[in-house]
């Protein structure tokens, strides 16, 4: 029995290193929550800013990396710098902000309707920032050619804003006579689109390539990590870039150059994404680069060249989409557009394939009870009803090595000499009552992907980001704040992360113990004092994690304890030991 209890608690502990080990990691590799991104401010004073220095990297080889503007005249605050340019403003139901008609960039967004915190009057999160200034952050459409309008060109619009049914056109005329046009719509949610026109009203043909970029001065305030890309991302040739084009890697290694027809390209934060997605069947050359002065990145994507003769006109079309990444509105611009694997652009990592569902059925039980904390409750009660006939098997199987324990015991004394014996006689009581000693390891098998999966929908789904439980958990995807360390609160200091236990995970812990109470007790004395351990370890390593995958698991925990005693009594009477060797 020795061997087969050994083999169950390396599974157990295994089991224990896959989901939670890394956490240990987490100080290191995983950050603690970032700082609340920019928020919008009000208008300030202007201040002039330096020349074209501060524009992106028009998108041909010969051209060098974008050059950081002189620090001396870069203004202070983003109002500043907002102030320091004509502008049109952009008005949606989600959206406020304004193009730059100096550049003809959007360089400034602000997502109305979410917040930077939890704490009142919070401001709405700001993506883009325009640039000189602190952040800097902005995308923009135009093209690269002789005679094409300069990254500081002034440009001249065809209304007062952008609005959703309010197109607004942008123009510029070179000394030539060529005419530039870039007519830009947007929708009700994050979704711009560009018509680039170039009417040639030269006496000679003129070779234009249109292009889009987006631009950011450094990394923003989340880090890129195993578990979380944040940084560049692309679709080439139906292939997910991300690890390949990092903010790291195009520090090291230089501009990375694509080819390919179709797909998409940008920058993502775990939450927020801006990202071009060109004509899809139009082939292009795409590339990431990096200036080290300024700390600058940028992704763009050229078209092949258009030859337009006097008198005539072309026109191209892109789309950018600037906002928060909602599982919703990725699929219906993957569907819409045709821009393939869009849906990646959120991080579900390894089990995608499991996270999705598991964000429909969450999504589903909370059109049903209006609470995300009360849709994870359900989802733990569909997965162990799913997991039932696995896991009702574990548990009698469970309950019938503690009916037998006195048996098992007896054997191990009589053929404590005789190791092989001693296994044969185990062996056969398994087989004569239908004990199976490992069958607690597969429902954990099953659940770790289930887990690893909630894990990351609350880590990443924007969805669930500031939704409440109820009572003091008013924040699903962040930790338990409550923890007795400062008196819950009442002491004006907050505990390391590692430490800072919640009552959740004190919950967590509890309902871990009570469960192994109701085990086998195990005859080793180091395996004893492994599961004596394990419920407190565990209550620790918790703690950091999202409140709702707390939840999860302690909703796990009291189903398991309910199953467990219901199995406990139906085998409650003690077999007697054997008699005469069996």
């Amino acid at each position: 029995m020795k061997e087969e209890s050994r083999n169950l608690v390396l599974a157990v502990v295994l089991s224990a290193i896959v989901l939670f080990g890394w956490q240990f990691l987490a100080e290191r590799y995983f950050l603690p929550p970032p700082p609340p991104p920019p928020a919008a401010e009000a208008p300030a004073p202007a201040v002039a800013p330096s020349a074209a220095t501060d524009g992106p990297l028009v998108p041909e080889a010969a051209i060098p990396a974008p050059a950081a503007p002189a620090v001396g005249l870069a203004p202070k605050t983003v109002a500043q710098a907002l102030a320091a340019s004509p502008r049109v403003p952009i008005r949606t139901p989600r959206l406020s902000g304004s193009i730059n008609l100096v550049g003809a960039r959007i360089d400034d967004l602000v997502l109305t309707d979410h917040r930077t915190g939890l704490v009142p009057n919070a401001p709405p999160v700001r993506l883009f920032a325009p640039s000189p200034g602190p952040g800097a952050y902005f995308a923009g459409f135009g093209w690269a050619g002789p005679g094409a309008p300069p990254a500081d060109a002034r440009w001249t619009p065809s209304g007062d804003v952008l609005a959703p049914g309010r197109p607004l056109t942008l123009s510029w005329t070179s000394p030539a006579g060529v005419t530039f046009e870039i007519r830009l719509e947007v929708d009700e949610n994050f979704l711009f689109t560009a018509t680039q026109r170039v009417v040639n009203g030269s006496g000679g043909a003129v070779a234009v390539r249109p292009y889009g970029f987006v631009n950011r001065t450094g990394t923003g305030p989340e880090r890129d990590a195993f578990n979380l890309h944040v940084g560049p991302i692309a679709v080439i040739d139906g292939r997910l870039l991300e690890s390949d084009i990092s903010y790291d890697r195009l520090r090291e290694r230089g501009p990375q150059t694509f080819r390919t027809t179709g797909g998409w390209l940008g920058i993502t934060d775990k939450y927020w994404l801006a990202a071009l997605i060109p004509d899809q069947k139009q082939p292009l050359d795409v590339r990431f680069t990096h200036a080290a002065e300024g700390d600058r990145f940028q992704t763009d994507f050229v078209a092949p060249a258009e030859l337009v003769a006097p008198g005539a006109a072309a026109e191209s079309r892109a789309h950018l989409f600037a906002g928060a990444k909602e599982v919703d509105l990725l699929n219906r611009v993957r569907d819409e557009l045709g821009a393939p694997l869009f849906d990646r652009a959120l991080a579900w990592g390894w089990f995608w394939f499991i996270a999705q569902p598991i964000f429909r059925l969450l999504s589903f039980f909370h059109g049903l009870f209006g609470n995300w904390g009360l849709a994870i409750i359900g989802l733990t009660l569909v997965v162990r009803l799913l997991l039932y006939p696995i896991a009702n098997r574990q548990y009698a199987s469970m309950a019938k090595l503690k009916v037998f324990a006195p048996k098992m015991k007896e054997i191990q004394e009589r053929y404590k000499d005789d190791k092989v014996r001693q296994q044969q006689e185990l062996m056969e009581l398994y087989r004569r009552e239908k004990i199976n000693p490992l069958a607690g390891c597969l429902p954990i098998l099953l659940q770790i992907p289930i887990f690893y999966a909630l894990y990351k929908t609350l880590l990443i789904a924007i969805e669930i980001r500031h939704q409440p439980l109820g009572l003091w958990i008013r924040d699903l995807s962040a930790p338990d704040p409550l923890t007795p360390l400062n008196l819950f609160g009442l002491l004006p200091f907050q505990p390391p992360a590692v430490i800072a236990v919640g009552i959740l995970p004190i919950l967590l812990g509890v309902t871990m113990w009570l469960q192994f109470r109701l085990n086998p007790t195990p005859m080793d004395e180091v395996q004893k004092l492994v599961f004596s351990w394990m419920p407190w370890i565990f209550m620790f390593l918790m703690a950091p994690f999202a409140a709702g995958l707390q939840l999860y698991w302690i909703v796990n925990n009291i189903v398991s304890i309910a199953q467990q005693w219901w199995l406990n009594r139906k085998y409650a009477s003690p077999a007697p030991a054997p008699s005469g060797g069996k």
